[in-house]
């Protein structure tokens, strides 16, 4: 008998993790090595350090200090708190703050992976959603699923555990488990909408008429609610997370500059003065159009529950991005594109084998990059 899908996956995960986490771990060594005025690293600490970069440290900070808000300046109000709050649950059992996120994440991202394969299934047979969780398994920056302390595996994670209750008919716990995943990422208007529109659709589909209850997944936004009141109860100021991206460093203003990427053309096509970031650039612009290219398959495909919340799920950093940095990793959110990849790539094998490969190679470049300390995503 056919072995299924997500234990297939759950196989392969386990070779990424130590393959990645090996290659992530070779570039902490070099960091580490690379200037006499580093500190200096036992050799078990190599591997945690080389998933602990860049924003990292917000959650530390987080963890261990609590949340701070000066208006004009980077502030860790612009990090949601949950994951940081499982950093301090989890240090109770010995672990130190960068050990627990770590933890977490190699916790969660290949649960993530395993339980978006079970979604898939819901949907088509057991071969797509092998292919599909392959894709995903294998796309360049799921890295982060892999050890980077970083909250995207946690987020991911429960945002699939809700559509996939949703799928099998459990509303209240889906709409219960997204409630805490709004919590973790500022994206909580995807999750509401995709979550909602996705339960009408469902219930149509079955002949089943809609009801108050169908209406629920609007309340998937308290998580998003409770971290607004907590900044105006601590800072009198419930987007506060929205104010500092602007602050200077990070320089995400709302306003036309941003909207039409301006600063994108400029290091990328008008006047690029580091070809490693105008590469960079294009990279992350590249999986944005290619991911909102999708959302219409995604219609055709999956239906109109999951073209919402991928076009929004893309569409809201994509907009407040001034250059596209960052996107490749936001992405991951977008998992319903990755079973849409599949099923168009079904009669094209040669080509879903190239992406495999090329996904897998880029895998390992870029844990070996994030633990090296250069900036990828």
């Amino acid at each position: 008998m056919a072995r299924s899908a997500s234990r297939s996956i759950a196989q392969f995960v386990l070779a990424a993790v130590v393959a990645c986490g090996a290659a992530a771990t070779a570039g902490a060594w070099r960091f580490f090595h690379k200037d006499p005025s580093n500190p200096v690293v036992r050799l078990d600490e190599y591997f945690t350090m080389g998933w602990v970069a860049w924003d990292s440290s917000w959650y530390m900070r987080i963890a261990q200090e609590g949340y701070q808000f000066a208006p004009g300046q980077q502030s860790s109000v612009a990090f949601f708190p949950l994951y940081p709050l499982l950093i301090r649950a989890v240090e109770t059992l010995g672990l130190n703050v960068y050990q627990s996120g770590v933890f977490i994440t190699l916790l969660c991202g290949p649960l993530a992976l395993i339980l978006f394969t079970r979604w898939a299934r819901t949907l088509t047979d057991e071969d797509t959603a092998l292919k599909a969780g392959l894709l995903m398994a294998c796309y360049p920056f799921t890295f982060y699923f892999y050890g980077a302390m970083y909250s995207d595996a946690l987020f991911v994670l429960l945002v699939v555990a809700a559509f996939l209750l949703l799928e099998k008919g459990h509303l209240m716990p889906a709409v219960l488990v997204a409630a805490v995943a709004t919590a973790a990422r500022p994206v909580a208007p995807a999750v509401v909408l995709g979550l909602l529109v996705r339960r009408l659709e469902w219930k149509h589909a079955r002949g089943e008429k809609w009801s108050a209850v169908d209406f629920l997944p609007v309340l998937s936004g308290l998580g998003f609610g409770a971290y607004m009141l907590f900044l105006w109860h601590q800072f009198g100021d419930p987007v506060a997370f929205v104010k500092v991206q602007g602050a200077p460093g990070w320089e995400q203003v709302p306003g036309w500059h941003t909207w039409l990427k301006v600063r994108w053309f400029e290091r990328v096509v008008l006047a690029p003065q580091d070809k490693r970031e105008a590469f960079r650039l294009a990279v992350h612009a590249f999986f944005t159009v290619l991911a909102l290219a999708l959302v219409w398959p995604t219609r055709k495909l999956l239906g109109w529950g999951y073209a919402v919340y991928v076009l929004a799920i893309v569409g809201l950093p994509a907009w407040s991005t001034k250059d596209f940095m960052g996107m490749g990793r936001y992405l991951l959110s977008a998992f319903p594109v990755f079973l849409t990849a599949a099923l168009l790539l079904r009669e094209r094998p040669m080509l879903l084998r190239g992406a495999l490969a090329v996904g897998a190679a880029s895998l390992l470049v870029l844990s070996w990059a994030f633990g090296a300390d250069y900036y990828v995503s």
